[in-house]
């Protein structure tokens, strides 16, 4: 996802992607026991009930059993269902589960139910990774992220690899409330579908990851790689982790980023990351010219680019905007 630097209707990180190594386990489980019985624990108002059917189908033939999906059959109220069911058994439903339906991982949060699923002001109790407000640090904080061909190999001149190195970024970066957004995304099942998200580590990551791809990639290379991301991000989003086009898309977002080696300065305050520097031997940095600086050469070879650049329109312009 940090390759393709797209994000799902320009703005969630696609944090429902663990649900495709859930089922990539779970498989592996069924291949151990020798069955071909495969249950999840989906409602049938979702979109993580097509995203486990269509990853379990892509790896072979399985009896799905859905529990949760079934409740529908007896009644509409689907999650006051479950908590009265999990009460008369003896369990305790923790006081947010009871208001919200909260998904956590090392990516980051989202967070539904309520208040927030009929467009009101989510209220305080939906802060999950992130500070709130009153509570975010004085003075801004500076770190850098090294990168080695598009890989995080070090935060603040420290080895640093996956799940370390999400939960440091996810810590630091929620007390200055980064990554949290609220949003109406269109689903895999046409509703609107509203919830909050947050995901500190994430936001930190793409924005120093975009600042030294701008600095290293050619022009056509930034271009091009939006559209692949976008196809990438879509297909994650919508349960086809496992189609093929999904690992040509990588093949190319994996070659892309050969070059993507170097350190950002990246500095945090409230809601807020900016990457402040880019060191890397890699950036195209021309011995013609510096933008709107200095250049190499002449006024007349401005003028020829500028003419032959535009004669196409210009032609277009002299035959259909005849005097």
């Amino acid at each position: 996802m940090i390759y393709s630097g797209a994000l799902y209707q320009n703005k969630y990180p696609v944090l429902c992607s663990d649900r495709y190594l859930i089922v990539k386990e779970s498989i592996k489980l069924c291949q151990k026991l020798k069955t071909k019985n495969i249950a999840h624990g989906c409602t049938g108002m979702g979109n993580d009930q097509v995203r486990f059917d269509l990853s379990i189908r892509a790896h072979g033939s399985f009896n799905i059993i859905t529990p949760i999906r079934e409740i529908q059959n007896i009644t509409k109220n689907v999650r006051s269902y479950e908590e009265d069911y999990l009460k008369a058994k003896g369990f305790k439903v923790p006081s947010l589960h009871k208001k919200y339906s909260v998904n956590e991982n090392l990516m980051g949060a989202t967070i539904s139910g309520s208040e927030i699923d009929v467009w009101d002001e989510p209220s305080k109790e939906s802060f999950v990774l992130c500070k709130q407000p009153h509570q975010y640090p004085k003075k801004p904080k500076s770190m850098k992220i090294k990168f080695s061909k598009g890989r995080v190999v070090s935060l603040n001149g420290k080895k640093i690899y996956g799940p370390d190195l999400l939960r440091d970024l996810n810590n630091i970066g929620g007390s200055f409330g980064i990554g949290r957004s609220v949003f109406a995304s269109d689903t895999i099942i046409g509703l609107k579908g509203r919830f909050v998200f947050e995901a500190p580590g994430i936001s930190i990551l793409m924005s120093a990851h975009r600042a030294l791809e701008e600095s290293v990639l050619t022009d056509k290379q930034n271009t091009f790689k939006r559209a692949v991301g976008q196809e990438w991000v879509n297909l994650v989003y919508r349960g086809f982790f496992f189609e093929p086009l999904r690992e040509n898309l990588e093949s190319f977002l994996v070659d892309s980023q050969k070059n993507v080696t170097g350190e950002v300065l990246i500095n945090l305050s409230p809601g807020k990351v900016e990457a402040l520097a880019v060191q890397s031997k890699n950036i195209l940095k021309s011995q013609e010219g510096a933008y709107a600086q200095s250049a190499t050469w002449s006024e007349a070879e401005s003028k020829g680019f500028i003419k032959l650049i535009g004669q196409s329109t210009s032609t277009w312009s002299s035959i259909h905007y005849k005097k």
